[in-house]
């Protein structure tokens, strides 16, 4: 492996609140114990719902971690999630106010489609309708349009975890939403080392947030992707296994503290890990590309190269692993294509299989999966992995395992074939 003489970008903080766990402790305590965060849907009724399981998140209060509770009422839960991850990063981080130059301090955060209750527009819906729909529009303006909360859009917008986590801790430099789905988190860390490199920040609030606990949500996610149809959560989802049958929709978020490795040092920061590259890719046109992911091997490729390293090279592989057929399938033949004949040899996990899949925060919570099974030396098992799908052929933790390495690689791949891998490396 090509070392570097010195790492440039490193991960000093780290925030995380999962249906596995709220704080990092927590969450490694218990995907190292194999406890999944998989269960009944309980925060509604389920009945009328295709799915009857999901990772929901218990005992969260917002109060607990955000700083500017006037804002609360703004706050959707996935932008509560994300901030809070944020406040825990930056006490994580030993951060507090005034450490870092505002203008040298960003934020860089994923995000995705937030949802609302249709209860939220329910009186003016019902003002609004007439047998005669002339009749509506003069309402609408006149008297109908003040039932609807003035800032009731704030709660739904993607790019607010940005402004709020900016807002929090007086970040003043670079702002920036990624909107890509499952690959959000990590495009913005990539986004965050650009903005480091090019010398406009010093530290940078890196992170993603979703949350899909949503009836309107579970219902439109049924109607375009596979979500699983078991009551059972051993059987809900199960990455890479010959018997899946779809996701399981869930909500987090991680934060990561992401700063110049001159100047952590120089605070005497402790450093999780040095990222060494992220790469991106895109499937492109044609359904071979889809079907190959060619996407992904590009994004891995560019990421490999840029690391200075080989296939062999790799500790392990944090999957995207989101259990449905088709995705498993062309994750499982873009790591073939891309590693070779090193893909039977790398040990492969599908955190996904604790915390089902929940768009821009699942690959952040994920990225969170790996920095600590790098600082801890070991790589949790892949739960519900019973039957090997032979369209696959990949070596899935089954069992907890050592680290015989102290280089990862994440990666993520959207339903559309944007991907991204991240590559990392414990010092």
């Amino acid at each position: 492996m090509a070392e570097k003489n010195a790492p440039g970008v490193v991960i000093t903080g780290l925030g995380v609140i999962s249906p596995v766990g709220i704080g990092k402790d927590a969450f490694w305590t218990n995907m190292s114990a194999g406890r999944s965060g998989i269960g009944p849907l309980k925060s509604f009724a389920s009945q009328n719902l295709p799915c009857k399981l999901a990772a929901e998140i218990v005992d969260f209060n917002p109060l607990h971690y955000v700083y500017q509770k006037k804002f609360l009422k703004v706050m959707s839960r996935d932008i509560q999630l994300g901030v809070s991850a944020a406040s825990m990063a930056m006490r994580d981080a030993g951060l507090c106010p005034g450490d870092v130059d505002p203008d040298r301090l960003g934020v860089e955060f994923g995000a995705g489609h937030i949802a609302f209750s249709p209860d939220e527009l329910s009186d003016a819906a019902r003002d609004f309708q007439s047998e005669n729909p002339q009749d509506g529009y003069p309402r609408w303006g006149e008297d109908t349009l003040g039932k609807i909360a003035p800032l009731w859009l704030l709660r739904q917008l993607p790019n607010m975890p940005a402004c709020h986590v900016a807002i929090e801790h007086e970040a003043r430099g670079p702002n920036n939403t990624i909107t890509s789905a499952d690959a959000s988190a990590l495009l913005a860390l990539q986004e965050a080392m650009r903005c480091i490199n090019r010398g406009q920040a010093d530290v940078m609030i890196v992170g993603a947030c979703s949350s899909n606990i949503n009836p309107l949500d579970i219902a439109r996610i049924s109607l375009i992707d596979s979500l699983s149809r078991q009551n059972d959560p051993e059987q809900g989802c199960r990455p890479f296994d010959r018997d899946r049958d779809g996701t399981i929709v869930g909500e987090g978020a991680a934060v990561f503290i992401v700063e110049r490795y001159s100047h952590a040092v120089a605070r005497g920061a402790e450093i999780y890990c040095d990222v060494l590259s992220v790469g991106a890719g895109c499937d492109g046109r044609g359904q071979e590309n889809g079907t190959r992911g060619r996407g992904l091997v590009c994004a891995m490729n560019n990421a490999m190269r840029q690391a200075g390293i080989v296939p062999r090279d790799l500790g392990h592989i944090n999957a995207h692993g989101k259990s449905t057929r088709r995705d498993d399938w062309v994750e499982a033949r873009a790591y073939h294509e891309s590693l070779g004949t090193d893909t039977d040899r790398i040990p492969v996990a599908a955190l996904k299989s604790y915390f089902g899949n929940f768009d821009a925060g699942s690959g952040a919570v994920e990225l969170a999966g790996s920095i600590l099974s790098l600082k801890h030396g070991e790589l949790p098992a892949t739960l519900n992995y019973k039957h090997p799908d032979p369209l696959c052929r990949l070596n899935v933790t089954r069992e907890p395992q050592r680290l015989r390495s102290k280089v990862a690689m994440s990666v993520n791949r959207t339903a559309m074939g944007q991907s991204a891998a991240a590559i990392i490396r414990a010092l």
